[in-house]
């Protein structure tokens, strides 16, 4: 957006009083969702925020191209969005240092929400001692959906997989039936989210702390546990179908609800993609974490607000707020973008797999962060790099992977 454009919108605030007692004001949201079911999401908010009197303006960017640098170069280039969807806590610190980061801890405590939200969630949010986030969702990060009448069709039952070698092992009455036993998207930020599923899956929460913590451990890299990681991952590479290469997540997901794969093992926002083909939770679709999972990575889908900004547009964000943790919206937004509420009192109807989820987050010990919660960002992205090569090159061995997220480690942390 130029700074042209960014005058013209300001310029053109809206008159009169909102719900909240504010003045209107036309707010610049900038996000990375685009598949349907993330935009009908988005239009729930956007619905009950322009009721109080406000305008919402899309500042948009492709999924997954690095929101952060786009967001802060927005910033540095003097045409920040008021509102943002961002996780990484990189970013919040970023912007404590230039002054403009908005901690909401007065706002939390007079809503009185926090005692609303899940444990995971408050962790999620909350960077250096402070509140910075309004979740808006919950997702897991590695979840098997699965197409039921494949399963019935193929002769397999998902619910009684208690490892991951029992998974592997009906994959040849899979493949008999003639149907794809798993389909994964081949592109960088899926093959980097099947690792962190596997790793938490596969090593339990001290292993991953290690490995996505805000401080890694760079004695996980060269462990057993990180090679048992590296060779589920090649399991997986080799499993999945021809079409997997550079395929977008939720063309893969319809070739499971279009009957061609069995499963997709991906987050869990699979399933608005399921809802939007008219599929039902538990009738059409099941819902399982990884067989044997010693622990889920929990992502919170979080805003931030812009500090330093006019009395009006500091009001404006913080409607913004009261819509995002609404009870009744949190339902209302859940059931479009296939997520899990975020406030345990969401006043709606929680389908089955929800349900399922929130079954799961019951035990603290069987969580851990999504690492775009917790780790650096350069470190993540580096890891994502290797992980990547190593799932696009058959021929490249777990010492050749490990001794380049060594080399990696020592250049990001000295």
């Amino acid at each position: 957006m130029t700074k042209t454009l960014k005058g013209g919108l300001l310029a053109a605030l809206l008159a009169g009083t909102v719900a909240s007692g504010a003045i209107a004001e036309d707010v610049i949201v900038f996000h990375n969702w685009s598949s349907g079911p993330e935009v009908a999401a988005l239009n729930v908010l956007k619905s009950h925020f322009e009721a109080m009197g406000h305008t919402w303006t899309d500042v948009a960017i492709p999924h997954d191209t690095g929101s952060n640098v786009n967001l802060l170069n927005l910033v540095q280039g003097g045409n920040p969005p008021n509102v943002f969807l961002e996780s990484s806590p990189g970013v919040y610190r970023n912007l404590t240092e230039m002054g403009l980061a908005r901690p909401l801890d007065d706002f939390y405590q007079e809503g009185g929400y926090v005692e609303h939200l899940p444990a995971a969630v408050v962790q999620s949010i909350t960077v250096d001692g402070q509140i910075m986030k309004i979740p808006t969702a919950i997702h897991i990060d590695g979840m098997i959906y699965y197409n039921k009448d494949v399963a019935e069709a193929a002769g397999v039952d998902p619910t009684a997989w208690a490892s991951l070698d029992d998974m592997f092992a009906d994959f040849e009455k899979v493949s008999a039936a003639g149907y794809v036993p798993i389909a994964l998207g081949g592109q960088q930020w899926q093959v980097g989210y099947l690792a962190h599923a596997i790793a938490a899956a596969t090593g339990g929460p001290e292993f991953y702390a290690k490995l996505y913590g805000e401080t890694p451990d760079p004695a996980a890299l060269d462990s057993p546990e990180m090679r048992t990681v590296l060779d589920w991952l090649r399991k997986f590479q080799q499993a999945t179908d021809e079409g997997s290469v550079n395929r977008d997540w939720n063309v893969t997901t319809n070739t499971v609800i279009t009957g061609q794969a069995l499963m997709q093992l991906h987050g869990d926002w699979m399933k608005g993609e399921w809802l939007a083909a008219g599929k039902v939770p538990g009738e059409d679709f099941g819902c399982l974490e990884i067989p044997g999972a010693k622990a889920v990575p929990v992502t919170v889908d979080s805003w931030g607000l812009l500090g330093n900004q006019t009395p009006e547009m500091d009001a404006a964000e913080l409607d913004f707020a009261r819509v995002v943790l609404d009870p009744a919206v949190q339902a209302e937004f859940a059931a479009q973008k296939g997520s899990t509420p975020t406030r345990l009192d969401a006043q709606g109807d929680v389908d089955v797999c929800s349900q399922y989820v929130l079954g799961v987050l019951e035990d603290p010990a069987h969580q851990v962060p999504s690492p775009h919660s917790t780790v650096d960002a350069d470190w993540l992205s580096s890891m994502w790099v290797v992980l990547f090569n190593y799932w696009s090159d058959p021929e490249m061995k777990s010492d050749e992977a490990i001794e380049q997220m060594k080399e990696d480690y020592d250049a990001i942390f000295g």
